[in-house]
């Protein structure tokens, strides 16, 4: 079968022939359809992330779309090693595909699942949002920030709180369910007010794509806005911004901060996975919308070193479902 092949560490996929995966017992076979580049697919390639087998070759793609033996559709995530979801085929564990909606086409559904789960597993796994409350997205003007605007708007937040550098981008997510923005300017003593002003007439989830600085000033401010504040569930995401940040112990001594992570790993895998189905379910209903490219798989090489940050690359196999 053709496949987009990964060959050794740091090296871009090349499209080829791999063996054909034959299912053994709890294994599904998927003929693929579609399949997203992602920064773990990314960092997996080169051999730097912490999931990385360390063996070659082997096909890139953590998750995707695609049909069972039987026709039905499906999403699935996860493929078992060395199949990766940027295949013509690939095998996946039965518990880790899920049906999709009718009116969901194969490309968006390939493109929104993990960008659009980061939040709304965030939401209602980790920081449990309650309908009416206030939500502030640190980092929101890139695609997974700006679904997760979307989301928290979907999942009943009263308010919405977006930050961001790209000021275009920033004034773009009012039209997404954004109330209020705030710039991440470099001068922290005014990014801080910015902050200050918001947690004093009160914030209560937080989710940061960023960390670093901005996610620094962010837990000061909140500290600093005064014991009666509301109490604030911090969810970290994402670190664009950083992989570190320096945090006086005091703020979590004076104030209510409950500072706490959403992926794998703080959220058991079998609720990720059902978390990625809520959300393909409300795609349609909800009016989640995601930048994205279609690229046939034979165009692997040059697609892979043209991807950014803007738009979702999404590799086509055979014929996508179109909505």
């Amino acid at each position: 079968m053709k496949a987009a092949i990964v060959r050794a560490a740091g090296q871009t996929p090349v499209y080829g022939d791999f063996a054909e995966p034959v299912p053994s017992a709890g294994e599904t076979r998927i003929t693929v359809t579609a399949a997203a580049i992602s920064l773990v697919t990314k960092a997996r390639a080169s051999g730097g992330h912490y999931s990385s087998s360390g063996q070659f070759p082997f096909i890139p793609g953590i998750d995707g779309v695609g049909r069972l033996d039987d026709g039905s559709r499906v999403y699935f995530v996860l493929p078992k090693a060395p199949y990766g979801s940027m295949a013509e085929r690939t095998l996946v564990p039965s518990a880790h595909c899920l049906p999709l909606p009718d009116g969901l086409d194969d490309v968006t559904a390939a493109a929104i699942a993990n960008p659009g789960m980061s939040s709304w597993a965030a939401y209602t796994e980790r920081a449990r949002l309650r309908v009416g409350e206030t939500v502030l997205v640190n980092g929101a003007t890139g695609t997974a920030g700006r679904l997760a605007v979307r989301i928290a708007k979907h999942l009943g937040a009263g308010k919405v709180i977006a930050t961001g550098r790209n000021a275009d981008a920033l004034r773009s997510l009012t039209a997404l369910g954004a109330d209020a923005t705030i710039p991440l300017v470099a001068d922290e003593a005014i990014l801080e007010d910015s902050f200050k002003r918001q947690f004093a007439e009160g914030v209560d989830v937080v989710i940061d794509y960023l960390w670093g600085k901005s996610a620094a000033c962010l837990l000061v401010a909140a500290a600093k806005a005064g014991a009666d504040a509301v109490p604030i569930r911090f969810v970290q995401i994402g670190s664009s911004s950083g992989p570190d940040i320096t945090l006086p112990s005091a703020v979590l001594r004076a104030s209510a901060i409950e500072l706490m992570g959403s992926g794998i790993g703080s959220i058991p895998l079998h609720r990720l996975i059902a978390a990625t189905g809520a959300l393909l379910q409300a795609t349609v209903p909800g009016g989640f919308t995601i930048a994205a490219t279609p690229v046939p798989l034979a165009n692997v090489e040059a697609a892979w070193n043209r991807d950014d940050s803007t738009r979702r690359t999404v590799f086509t196999m055979g014929a996508p479902h179109r909505a």
